[in-house]
């Protein structure tokens, strides 16, 4: 037990100590959890590399979380959408890097067999890594980051194939190593030693043929599928009757643990297993549920599935063969880097997102572990090239995120133009154009729409836009700020726009644009707060929204609702408050200056307060009279 607590404690202080650092150094958590390994292992020899290969063994389950979080993301319908990238670029990626490491392996004289094992194993890429950067950057949302997305996704699909080819890669197997599998079997069956679950599931793939270990893959992955159709609702009913909290936590362990378990009898990736349960379970009603219950396991272990890679890099190895294994890497790096670079052009993808594209995906992946290991359990790749392997795929995600690094560098030096993705061709036109369709923008979609008036949606979030689609809502992909798209959604013939971006700046930048074009334009546009308010005034918009400004105007009648007022009274008093703030906001706005920090600018505030002061005075006012009145009519 305080050997259990003092490497808890080791870790635990490595990850507290470096990641803040390397956050605050701005390497991103990614390398701090990384550094921290290799000082607790190689450096300092805190931790043994029996120890970190065990602890390694738990804290995959931070990726096969991630997965299963990911799956839950995508409905089927959605990655259908996506069918063009997946099997586009991802296909095209994975294809072209295997041939690509396959071809300079046999040119290096490996046989065709294990350099195609090895070209499969290098063609993944760090789901991992790259998703968990992404996320921390704001890079998912760029034209990059949803490429790299739609890559990692067909790789990791990919995974399950490629363990079903494997098998049939197989070296025939020398006499002692027969006699050592026998001996294993036996020792399956209790009467050598005893291995746990590791043998156990070995001794399901293990004597089995090519073909044999093929189908028992395919009939585990329909398995899964058939489990989270049929099964998992039902459960989640009976569980949902206890009214018990912590049920659901531990029923979203045991999906994923489950899953773990299955899939490792048949020798297959746990991950795999539970992004395919994630899908299925995607449009399931407790799937929000889920997410929230996995999220905090997820994230900590994910941090100790980066410690352990740090940890485990054998040192030893690295030195006897420096540069062979170096050399091994940045070649993986540049080889993947450059199919990257051109796909990714040959898909759109310019500047910014091209570079991001090419040097997030340019290592290799946990998944490289997966099949490695794999591989060597089918005897498809010798024993001897398995630790090589092992470490030149950890060498190329310890380089990951200073990939980053460079890329961050590299989008410094280039012009804000090159973030902007190709837009929709926009074949409609309408009298009401609405730029922005988020949580603002499509209330006043659908009551425009309702009420039997076209309106054209432009919004530059793709998600929003795949997203309106899905219900049937036409709406086109591009920035709503750009005169060519405002004019091909006709700006020169609508009577009104409605500008609902989220970005204030970007609001504001329309509106002027707008009325510069159209002066007679209606412009509606929403508001962020007062000090926007009067941006937008300037600006020329004709009816100016606060966000949350009717909302909590509500609210507020509630409140004197509930304070004993009656329904009337707190509505005629919200009236009044609605009217006066309008006619504030007019007069300050004169007096605003941008130039001069509102805290600093005696005469706004000097109105501020006297106006203030007029709104205290007409509500009291208002209340006495509703007062006097009553008791008048009590009287009578």
């Amino acid at each position: 037990m305080e050997g259990f607590l003092f490497q808890a404690s080791i870790y635990l202080a490595a990850a507290v100590i470096a990641v803040p650092l390397a956050a605050r150094l701005g390497l991103g958590s990614v390398l701090g959890y990384l550094a921290a390994g290799i000082l607790i292992g190689p450096i300092l020899g805190l931790v043994g590399g029996h120890e970190t290969a065990e602890l390694q063994h738990f804290a995959e389950f931070g990726v096969v979380m991630m997965l299963f979080l990911i799956g839950l993301e995508l409905e089927p319908r959605a990655l259908w959408d996506m069918r063009h990238r997946l099997l586009g670029l991802g296909g095209l990626q994975i294809t072209l890097t295997t041939l690509a490491v396959m071809i300079g392996s046999m040119a290096l004289g490996q046989p065709w067999s294990i350099s195609l094992a090895i070209g499969l194993v290098f063609a993944l890429s760090s789901t991992a890594i790259v998703l968990q950067t992404l996320s921390e950057k704001g890079l998912m949302q760029t034209g990059g980051g949803r490429s790299a997305f739609s890559v990692l996704l067909t790789q990791d699909i990919a995974v399950i194939p490629m363990l079903a080819l494997l098998p049939l890669l197989a070296l025939p197997k020398p006499p002692d190593m027969v006699l050592s599998d026998a001996l294993d079997r036996m020792g399956d069956s209790g009467l050598v030693g005893d291995h746990g679950v590791h043998s156990t599931a070995a001794s399901f793939v293990q004597g089995l043929p090519g073909w044999g270990v093929t189908l028992l893959t395919l009939g585990a992955v329909a398995a899964i599928i058939l489990t989270g159709i049929y099964l998992t609702r039902p459960v989640f009913r009976f569980i949902h009757a206890a009214r018990l909290r912590e049920m659901y936590t531990a029923l979203a362990l045991l999906i994923v643990v489950g899953i773990a378990y299955v899939m490792n009898l048949v020798g297959l990736s746990p991950a795999l297993g539970a992004f395919l349960a994630g899908v299925v379970l995607a449009n399931s009603e407790f799937r929000h549920e889920l997410e929230s219950d996995i999220e905090p396991f997820k994230g900590l272990l994910l941090g100790l599935f980066f410690i352990t890679v740090g940890a485990g890099i054998n040192f030893a190895v690295l030195a006897r063969d420096f540069f062979a294994v170096v050399g091994i890497a940045l070649a993986v790096i540049l080889i993947k880097g450059a199919i990257l670079y051109f796909l990714g052009r040959a898909f759109g993808l310019k500047g910014r997102n091209l570079w991001l594209f090419t040097l997030s995906l340019a290592q290799a992946g946990e998944f490289g572990f997966v099949l490695i290991n794999f591989s060597g359990q089918q005897n498809v790749i010798p024993p001897a090239m398995n630790e090589m392997l092992l470490l030149v795929v950890a060498l190329t995600m310890l380089i990951t995120p200073l990939l980053f690094i460079l890329y961050d560098w590299l989008s410094g030096q280039m012009d804000e133009v090159t973030e902007q993705q190709e837009p929709d061709t926009i074949d409609d036109q309408a009298p009401v154009i609405i730029a922005g369709i988020g949580r603002f923008g499509q209330i006043v979609n659908r009551l425009v729409r309702s009420s039997g008036f076209n309106t054209v949606v432009l919004d530059h979030d793709l998600t929003a836009i795949q997203r309106m689609r899905r219900f049937g809502v036409k709406g086109f992909f591009g920035d709503p700020t750009r005169p060519e798209l405002l004019h091909a959604a006709g700006l020169g013939e609508a009577k009104v726009l409605v500008a609902a971006l989220d970005s204030p700046e970007q609001i504001t930048k329309l509106v002027a644009f707008a009325r510069r074009e159209r002066p007679d334009l209606h412009i509606v546009a929403r508001a962020r707060d007062r000090t926007h308010v009067f941006r937008l005034y300037k600006a020329g918009a004709d009816d100016i929204v606060r966000e949350v400004f009717d909302s909590s105007l509500r609210a507020g009648r509630y409140v004197l609702e509930n304070m004993g007022l009656s329904e009337f009274e707190a509505a005629e008093l919200e009236q009044t408050f609605y009217k006066h703030d309008r006619q504030s906001v007019r007069e300050l706005a004169a007096l605003w200056d941008p130039n001069i920090p509102t805290v600093e600018n005696s005469a706004y505030i000097a109105r501020a307060k006297d106006l203030e002061r007029e709104l205290q005075t007409m509500l009291l006012s208002q209340l006495e009279e509703s007062a006097e009145l009553d008791q008048k009519e009590a009287g009578e």
